[in-house]
């Protein structure tokens, strides 16, 4: 079995084609069920963010199953294939293990050393788990990514500085005004990153704090937290027309705010510029909006280069982080070689017993004097000589899967023994 992943990210996709890639939880529901129906797909975790779209499965045959992983991101998103394939890449067994590391860890992340990706991974895998498919190969693979990037941020100052594309998105705001705490800040959205947002806004000088979501008791319980008000969709006009800075943050499928919307708006506020940051992956806001006088916006892409201008000491810790990967995926190689191993090695010595329990039994009638005590010394005489005849070539079968033939070796000791027809 081999361990695949298919996807695209920030850093072969614009925006633009990775909000059509997107998954909710229902997309990504189906398309795991409709990959685990597939006789040649046993497992699939996948996961999407704002900044990657990645499916990882368990293939009895990568030639086979890759193509199977991209119709279904076809057929359970909105992006075409022509623009999936020029997007998409392909990592097979220990690159395909590296790169759930590295992604778990923030080494492949827009802001490298931010915090959220280690819950959505998890958020990923417990809803495979929940649907059924994910699998032993995957839920071993996912538990040691989580390890992985606890380890990284425990071992590294790798999230020195600002670690979030919110903490990213709050500086640009900071950086458009001398100072927050005049200013009226609207946040669109109530989700973990709009909340992360505020928290960051907060902490840097914002009083005058507005949470607007679709649903108004979420949007008033997040606001509560740090003395701000909420409120419901109705209000956004309202709020729109009074606000310096607005940084949404939503899942909605589409965009909340619309050129033709904002337009109007901005006309009854001629003398006050607006900053609006977009952190969402499909856009929240239409890019429509950079043609409104006034109006200044900043999308996901655009803080990719706000954040290489304050890369160069986390460069540093990531190294570190890349050796901490590479024992880890060197470790989890040797784990699913045993694994491989196992089924042929299981198989040799379930003969082995077998031949040794008949062999006893044959003799039965000849040792009808032998004394209880006798036939446990002779139990565990035939016990210990099978078990150091099969020492060396159960040593050998495990360290043959982790060579360039060492499934030809696993089938000639099926061959040899016989285990083929037993299995």
């Amino acid at each position: 079995m081999h361990v695949t992943v298919v996807g695209l990210s920030h850093k072969t996709a614009p925006v633009e084609q990775r909000e059509k890639a997107t998954l909710a939880d229902r997309g990504a529901r189906e398309l795991m069920n409709a990959l685990v129906a597939h006789e040649s797909v046993a497992e699939a975790v996948a996961l999407s963010t704002c900044n990657r779209t990645e499916i990882y499965a368990v293939v009895r045959d990568p030639l086979e199953a890759e193509p199977l992983i991209l119709d279904a991101l076809v057929d359970h998103t909105r992006i075409g294939r022509d623009e999936l394939d020029c997007a998409r890449y392909t990592r097979r067994d220990e690159r395909a293990t590296s790169q759930l590391f590295r992604v778990v860890s923030s080494l492949d992340s827009m802001v490298v050393g931010e915090s959220e990706i280690q819950g959505q991974v998890r958020a990923a895998w417990d809803r495979a788990r929940e649907e059924g498919a994910a699998g032993p190969i995957l839920n071993q693979l996912f538990r040691r990514a989580l390890e992985v990037g606890k380890r990284v941020r425990s071992e590294t100052r790798i999230s020195a500085g600002p670690s979030s594309v919110s903490t990213v998105a709050v500086n640009v705001a900071c950086d458009a005004f001398r100072e927050l705490s005049g200013r009226s800040v609207l946040v669109i959205g109530a989700g973990k990153m709009a909340e992360g947002t505020m928290v960051n806004l907060v902490e840097r000088g914002a009083q005058d704090v507005v949470v607007i979501n679709r649903t108004v008791t979420t949007a008033r319980a997040l606001a509560a937290r740090v003395g701000g008000r909420g409120g419901g969709f109705a209000d956004l006009d309202a709020e729109l027309a009074a606000a310096d800075i607005v940084i949404s943050s939503t899942n909605a499928p589409h965009p909340v705010l619309m050129a033709e919307h904002l337009q109007p708006i901005m006309g009854t506020r001629p003398d006050r510029p607006l900053v609006v940051i977009d952190i969402s992956v499909p856009r929240d806001v239409d890019p429509g909006v950079r043609d409104i006088p006034g109006v200044v916006l900043h999308d996901i892409d655009d803080l990719e280069q706000v954040v290489e201008a304050n890369m160069n000491g986390r460069r540093r810790e990531a190294l570190h982080g890349e050796r901490v990967v590479h024992e880890a995926v060197d470790a989890f190689a040797e784990w699913r070689s045993g694994l491989a191993a196992s089924p042929a090695i299981r198989g040799l010595r379930d003969r082995a017993e077998e031949i040794r329990r008949g062999e006893l039994q044959r003799m039965e009638g000849v040792w009808d004097s032998l004394s209880d005590a006798d036939r446990e010394r002779l139990e565990a005489l035939t016990r210990s000589i099978v078990n150091k005849l099969l020492h060396e070539p159960t040593v050998r079968a495990r360290a043959a899967v982790r060579e360039a033939e060492g499934l030809r070796h696993l089938e000639s000791l099926q061959h040899l023994f016989g285990l083929e027809r037993s299995a």
